[in-house]
């Protein structure tokens, strides 16, 4: 009988170590995703914080050009209204939203830079090449950032969908992530016409 009690008592410290293994990794690989998800966030703030001085310098060259730059204002103030948390990266719509906007941001950056082609003094100028510098560096981390923080939103995903730990990823409320997606077009080449 000590015996029998012994080995209940053996088998359910095994069974505890492993749930709070378990558990504990969970939590782990969730804040893993929630860390690569604020340094996307600090990228974007990075790149609209930029946009005002790039609007300011170009505006001084390109007066004609208002609809782009209102189009760049505009879509950074969009940009800015959607807020993101953590919690809501398992929320399809909201995600798809949020990139939508961000998409929206980028595309308007492209235009004004395609206006940018057509002021060779502006081109020339020692402010917009160091922020076109700063901006292209920024995009570039965007891009870098997110491909992190979908690597480790399939390790997270993974994680909570493969046995055993999926049982006790349902109990405690762990919840599939979204990932970044290409935007719509992205897979077409440029056209350029000279």
């Amino acid at each position: 009988m000590k015996r029998n009690l012994a080995m209940l008592v053996g088998v359910i410290v095994i069974l505890i170590v492993y749930l709070t293994g378990t558990y504990n990794s969970l939590v782990t690989t969730r804040e893993n995703v929630s860390e690569a998800w604020a340094q996307i966030e600090n990228v974007y703030q990075r790149r609209a914080d930029l946009i005002p001085n790039l609007v300011a310098t170009v505006k001084g060259f390109a007066q004609q050009e208002q609809q782009v730059l209102i189009g760049v204002t505009e879509a950074r103030a969009k940009v800015g209204q959607m807020q993101l948390k953590t919690s809501d990266l398992s929320n399809p719509k909201l995600f798809a939203q949020f990139q939508a906007a961000q998409g929206e941001l980028g595309s308007a950056l492209s235009r004004l830079m395609v206006v940018v082609e057509k002021y060779p003094d502006l081109k020339s100028n020692e402010n917009f090449l160091a922020l076109q510098s700063q901006l292209e560096g920024t995009e570039n981390r965007i891009s870098t950032e997110r491909r992190r923080y979908n690597m480790l939103v399939q390790q997270y995903n993974l994680r909570i969908k493969r046995v055993p730990a999926s049982l006790f990823a349902n109990m405690f409320g762990f919840v599939a992530v979204e990932y970044f997606k290409a935007d719509a077009g992205a897979s077409a080449a440029p056209k350029v016409a000279f």
